[in-house]
């Protein structure tokens, strides 16, 4: 056991999520489950096991199979021997419950369950199922060695992964042909760069067969922000996929309706207390990002990806400055020399009108136009100013080059400050480009767009109407109560039309539009540069399908 890890990850299952995990898994007493294997691999208070068990003595019954016979059909494991302890305990009491003797459960409950590190422990058997609820850990958060001895054996844990990451790639590889993993876990790695080498992984070789998002679902004994999903995949040939999204109101009834509308078949969509559900023909391949969205929205996108270039060959995009002391660096006033004050773009001075309004603020700018650091004897009052601050040199970066103590994190790119900018706040539920003409420079809670191409107001346009805000839902990562981040990598997914091929009416229309906030004629002025159906694109990019029959609809659940 480690004693030396000051957080291990445990996040405790609802029941009723279990037992969807299992029914979407096949763990079902009709599967002869005592001649298979399930493995947990991070067991914790025992939240999977117990009803493991009861559906597997259901099982061993149904097909005549005697307790005593059925040593090999689990294993789980864990880093805690007081979990692995409490968890023998759950396991015998629901043994002896159903008739199982004390010593045959004493046994069992040993050979079931071992106090070990499934990440790197040798002897863990080939599996049917490996179901769970990995620990959610950044592995710069756990002892160096531990996180060196992962990353040598698990190739997709790269980057800032969570250690999570490791146990998809190693239970996918314990899983027999036709085997399943079904894990409730934090959905980022379908989107974000660190799980770039574990979509290739699952893309390569396995299969998804359901993905329901559960952002704002009470999925756990306690409350948590982990952004979860419950993913199923097997290993075997990609076909269909059920994809879900729920609110908070998705719950134990919920999730009986919705597993049993996806195991049963017919019906391309569904609806729910709670949720709508949709089948998807494939999925995706390769490593890039996954999008998600109903199947039109999914369609579109995947569309224009084929048949126009992405919005980064024309429009460069990036985000503000970062300090490392704001308290410092951010100010409405500072006794420093005029030119050592550079005009800064916050959040505060963006409007949902689309009105750019300076609040004031200003950078205190260590920075020349060269991109040097200046030297202090020549700015008295701005040595004065810094050398005044209590945190400064204590900063990772002053540190890490003391000559340099005085820097902002970022450099100060100059010709920035006089170009025309889209500012973008990072975390809304809609986009909201807004027009900065130039003369500010923007605060590192803002993404910024230049271009040399675009005319900034046709392009703003574009990215207000339903296509814009589409490509970000698709590609994005959604918070809780349903914030998109406008992050660059989700910002530079959306694919444009050549500024050049937009004939000058549908120019004016998307610059009027932008100028308005008009979604519904952007929307249609977008559909015309994008030389699509105005009716079917503004319908597609609603999520809506442009006819009946492009879509059957199942509410009746199970």
């Amino acid at each position: 056991m480690r004693d030396d890890w000051s957080n291990y990850g445990d996040v405790f299952t609802r029941r009723w999520v279990v037992e969807a995990i299992l029914d979407l898994a096949g763990y079902n007493i009709d599967a002869d489950l005592g001649g298979r294997v399930l493995i947990e691999p991070s067991i914790g208070l025992g939240a999977f096991l117990v009803p493991a068990v009861e559906r597997l003595l259901d099982s061993a019954e149904l097909f005549g199979r005697a307790p005593e016979s059925l040593g090999q059909a689990i294993r789980g494991y864990d880093l805690l021997s007081d979990s692995v302890a409490q968890s023998r305990i759950g396991v015998e009491r629901v043994l002896i419950a159903k008739g199982v003797v004390a010593s045959t459960a004493k046994r069992l409950s040993l050979e079931w369950l071992s106090v070990e590190d499934f990440l790197l422990a040798d002897q863990i058997p080939a599996a049917d199922f490996i179901v769970g609820n990995p620990p959610y850990i950044r592995l710069e958060d756990i002892p160096g060695d531990v996180a060196d001895a992962y990353r040598s054996r698990w190739r997709t844990m790269r980057g800032r992964a969570d250690i999570y990451i490791g146990f998809y790639e190693r239970g996918l590889g314990l899983l027999k042909p036709s085997g399943r993993l079904g894990f409730i876990c934090a959905d980022r790695w379908m989107k974000n760069q660190y799980g770039s080498d574990l979509r290739a992984f699952v893309a390569d070789q396995f299969a998804i067969e359901h993905v329901w998002v559960m952002h704002d679902v009470d999925a756990f004994e306690v409350k948590v922000s982990a952004y979860p999903a419950i993913t199923v995949l097997s290993k075997g040939r990609q076909r269909g996929a059920v994809v879900a999204n729920t609110s908070g109101e998705f719950g134990d009834d919920s999730a009986r309706q919705l597993a049993g509308w996806a195991l049963r078949g017919g019906g391309s969509e569904v609806e729910g207390h709670g949720f709508t559900a949709h089948r998807m023909d494939t999925w995706f391949k390769g490593s890039g990002m996954w999008p998600s969205g109903t199947p039109s929205l999914i369609a579109l996108v995947e569309n224009l990806n084929e048949r126009f270039p992405p919005l980064s060959d024309s429009v460069k995009v990036g985000i503000g400055v970062a300090t490392g002391a704001d308290h410092t660096y951010v100010v409405k006033g500072a006794n420093v020399e005029d030119d050592r004050l550079l005009p800064l773009s916050m959040v505060g001075d963006l409007h949902s009108s689309g009105r750019f309004d300076w609040n004031g603020y200003h950078l205190v700018n260590p920075w020349t136009t060269n991109g040097d650091l200046v030297d202090l004897l020549d700015y008295p009052l701005l040595k004065q100013y810094l050398e005044a601050s209590e945190t400064l040199r204590g900063r990772h970066v002053a540190k890490k080059n003391p000559a340099q103590w005085f820097r902002t994190i970022d450099k100060i790119d100059a010709s920035l400050k006089g170009k025309p900018k889209l500012l973008i706040q990072d975390m809304r539920s809609k986009i909201n480009p807004v027009l900065e003409r130039g003369g500010y420079y923007p605060h590192h809670n803002l993404y910024f767009m230049t271009s040399d191409v675009w005319d900034l107001e046709v392009l703003g346009g574009i990215l207000i109407g339903r296509i814009g805000q589409g490509f970000v839902e698709a590609y994005g990562v959604r918070m809780r109560g349903g914030t998109l981040r406008f992050q660059s990598q989700y910002l530079k997914k959306i694919r444009l039309p050549r500024f050049e091929d937009i004939d000058p009416d549908t120019c004016s229309r998307l610059r009027a539009a932008f100028r308005s906030r008009d979604i519904d004629e952007a929307t249609l002025a977008s559909a015309v540069a994008y030389d699509i159906d105005p009716i079917r694109f503004k319908l597609l990019s609603e999520g809506v399908v442009a006819s009946a029959g492009e879509r059957q609809r199942d509410t009746s659940g199970s």
